[in-house]
């Protein structure tokens, strides 16, 4: 019987190295593939709102805390630039996370093959796309009726957005 724990743990461990996993595992390995992706958004989301397109409050709550820790000069923006550029930095952050996160989910924690390959990539880009969509809207919709941060309005849109793609990949691109 001591040896039995120790199987379980292999069994358990050996279902993060393929794609045929219990749900419960798949879930989990999801949410790592879905951190990753997310994480390869955020970072990319925010160099370009401090270097290239400028979306950061420089004097207000979180945004003022980031800038301060990366020890970044920030001219102030106009609101309606702010805004503009939110949509632009999510915009390309949204196509660099998505092959991020296709290819993860393809490799590891789907199996393909509900519908063609190239298909199975459009469904995927439509549904990221829906989920882009909902997500910088909410995140806007944040901005513009609570005045809030930049960084508030993307946890905002990241919550929105990983919620749909989970339902959505598992059920409609993937075959589960």
């Amino acid at each position: 019987m001591a040896g039995r724990p120790a199987h379980e743990m292999k069994h358990i461990l050996i279902q993060f190295t393929q794609r045929e996993a219990h749900p419960a595992i798949q879930f989990i390995k999801y949410g790592i593939a879905g951190g990753i992706a997310t994480a390869s958004h955020i970072i990319l989301f925010f160099i370009l709102s401090i270097w290239f397109f400028p979306a950061m409050l420089a004097e207000t709550g979180l945004d003022a805390m980031i800038i301060q820790f990366l020890g970044v000069e920030m001219a102030e923006v106009e609101e309606t630039v702010r805004q503009r550029n939110f949509m632009v930095n999510n915009l390309l952050a949204f196509l660099f996370s998505n092959v991020v996160a296709y290819l993860i989910n393809f490799h590891w924690v789907f199996k393909p093959g509900r519908h063609r390959r190239s298909i199975e990539v459009g469904l995927f880009l439509g549904v990221s796309t829906i989920s882009l969509f909902v997500g910088v809207q909410i995140g806007l919709l944040i901005m513009q009726f609570f005045n809030a941060t930049t960084t508030v309005s993307q946890a905002g849109n990241v919550v929105a957005a990983v919620m749909i793609n989970f339902v959505c990949r598992k059920y409609i691109v993937f075959k589960g």
